[in-house]
């Protein structure tokens, strides 16, 4: 039986409204390049055989960006995350088994480290379900009502924040993004389609320099932390 081969998506139709400004934030500039350029350029491990980007039809900017030395294919994006991913995995479907693991990412998420990519891949190749990079919440979390009062203190034990990449199976995922699509849920993430399948996916501890760029500020903190990873090679 042959091994399951690794494809990475990239939803990279967003606007970034919190960013402010014209220009989407996976494509403003970070430390010489494009915020998603350094995106995929992290993608590039050995064991991934090619990408699928979900970019807005008509997006000028896609074709001005630097790619990376593989097989790169573009699907159309969706109105939200969940339409793009299951864009890409349709497209992914005419290239890739169903069997094979697909590793998705968020393409503001700039500073995804090779070390927790490899981890991911390691932990997550023999596992029934797949599963994810995290971190342990380590703040106290507060819950509110609509006026921003407390109402109760949350244990944290147990709470993990879902970073990406999130890995599953092709066939598993396309079935689980259809089936929340068709019933209007519109997940935020891989793992909650895959949740809804009654599946458990496994949490991979990453570290906290993979942050998405949401606002202005994350900017400078990114270009700090890419600077950092490269000092330390």
């Amino acid at each position: 039986m042959s091994q399951p081969g690794f494809w990475a998506v990239v939803p990279a139709a967003g606007v970034g409204r919190r960013m402010g400004g014209d220009l989407p934030k996976q494509y403003l500039p970070l430390a010489g390049r494009r915020v998603i350029e350094h995106t995929l350029a992290h993608l590039c491990h050995p064991a991934i055989q090619g990408m699928v980007v979900a970019i807005t039809p008509g997006d000028p900017y896609f074709a001005d960006i630097t790619l990376p030395e593989r097989p790169l294919w573009r699907a159309d994006g969706g109105a939200e995350r969940c339409h793009s991913v299951l864009n890409a995995l349709d497209f992914l479907a005419s290239h890739a088994a169903l069997g094979d693991w697909v590793l998705v990412h968020d393409a503001a998420r700039p500073c995804l480290r090779a070390a927790d990519l490899d981890r991911l891949i390691t932990e997550l190749t023999d596992h029934a379900v797949g599963g994810l990079l995290g971190l342990p919440v380590a703040d106290t979390v507060k819950r509110t009502d609509g006026r921003g009062d407390v109402v109760a203190t949350v244990e944290r034990e147990g709470l993990w924040r879902a970073l990406t990449p999130q890995m599953f199976r092709l066939g598993t995922l396309r079935q689980a993004l259809h089936q929340a699509v068709t019933a209007g849920q519109l997940v935020t993430d891989e793992s909650a389609a895959i949740e809804r399948l009654g599946l458990a996916p496994r949490m991979v501890e990453g570290h906290a320099d993979n942050i998405k760029i949401t606002r202005p500020q994350d900017l400078a903190l990114a270009e700090l932390y890419l600077r950092q990873q490269q000092e330390s090679l």
